[in-house]
Parts: C-alpha cells; sequence; structure tokens
C-alpha cells in the first residue's frame, strides 16, 4: 500500500502572524486635516447665512422685531364736503337730436378754510366753496355733459371718462374749486 504524503511544514515568518494583521496601524488618523476641514465649513456656512439674512434684512422681506421703525410723515386727510346737485336733464349729442341723459350728481370738494369772505351760512347752505355758487357748478357740468353722445357715455368706462372731464371742466372753470371726487346718484341715457 501506499506511503500518505507527508506534509512539510513551512517556517514560521514574523509577518505571517495573525495577531500582527489585526493589530492596529502604529501611525494614527491625521487630525489636523480633518480639524481644518470643519473649522472652515463652519466658517463658510455662517458666512453664507449671514448674507442671505443681511440681504433679506435690507430688501424688506424678514422684519426686524426690534428694529425703530422709520417714521412716515402722515399727511393729514384734507377735510372734505359733499355738495348734492338737483337733478340734471341735458340733451345729448347725437346725431339724431332724440337723445337725453338725466344725471344727479354729488361732489366731494375740499373744504376752503382761511379764505377771507368765507361765510359757514354760505358753507351750510349747500354752496360749493365761498367762491364758486352751484349754479355755476351746474352750468359747467351742463356744458360737459351736452357735448357727451349716449355711445360714450354707454360705453365701457364712459361713467369715469365722463367724471375725469368733469373734474377737468370744473378746474378750469374755478382754480379755487378743488374737486376730490364726483358721486353719480342717478344716471339715466334714452336714445
Amino acid at each position: 500500500m501506499a506511503t500518505p504524503p507527508t506534509v512539510l511544514a513551512a517556517e514560521p515568518t514574523s509577518t505571517s502572524t495573525p495577531a500582527a494583521a489585526l493589530a492596529p496601524a502604529p501611525a494614527g488618523f491625521p487630525m489636523g486635516p480633518l480639524l481644518i476641514a470643519v473649522i472652515s465649513g463652519i466658517v463658510i456656512a455662517t458666512l453664507a447665512l449671514g448674507s442671505v439674512a443681511y440681504w433679506l434684512l435690507r430688501s424688506g422681506r424678514l422684519p426686524m422685531q426690534g428694529k425703530a421703525s422709520v417714521r412716515q410723515e402722515q399727511v393729514a386727510p384734507t377735510p372734505t364736503h359733499v355738495v348734492a346737485l338737483d337733478p340734471l336733464v341735458v340733451n345729448l349729442a347725437d346725431a339724431g337730436g332724440n337723445a337725453y341723459l338725466r344725471v344727479t350728481m354729488a361732489l366731494r370738494v375740499e373744504d376752503v378754510t382761511g379764505k377771507k369772505g368765507a361765510s359757514e351760512s354760505n358753507e351750510k347752505s349747500g354752496d360749493a366753496n365761498a367762491s364758486g355758487s352751484v349754479a355755476e357748478v351746474r352750468d359747467t357740468a351742463l356744458t360737459v355733459l351736452g357735448q357727451q353722445t349716449s355711445t360714450e357715455l354707454l360705453a365701457p368706462g364712459g361713467k369715469e371718462h365722463l367724471k375725469s372731464q368733469l373734474k377737468a371742466a370744473l378746474a378750469a372753470h374755478d382754480p379755487d374749486l378743488k374737486v376730490v371726487d364726483i358721486f353719480f346718484t342717478d344716471f339715466l341715457v334714452q336714445q
């Protein structure tokens, strides 16, 4: 019978031992570059967040609670009163001559203060102001209204255009009369 093969034993070496392979490396992990990277990352993140916060504060998108508010000069509202005019009926400038307008309007007018000759009875009786009377305002309104056509008045924005024309005509007729707004309380166009 055959003899079993012989096993030759290897000579032990210092690098082939299992204990040497599992031992930690004697030169540790370099901490200097890691520490520099962490600190520079914190500085960059802080600068980025600070610049974004600064931009938001300066643009007004992020209000500050403790910030002293900028004092805005408040303009006192100008005292006004409303002058209601009697109904006006006027023929319109249409080609056939059959169209007319019946309108009742009220004017919001700035109060006349500090004018010489302004009497309280004049303002209480409904006059537009001390320098102009209701008759002058009605005459100017009738002149402007008589130049309109029914298609202009019935068009979209026709009333707003008429208001701007009336304001301009009243300001040209009497510069002391400050018409703030015009209200139509009755507006009828007959064609």
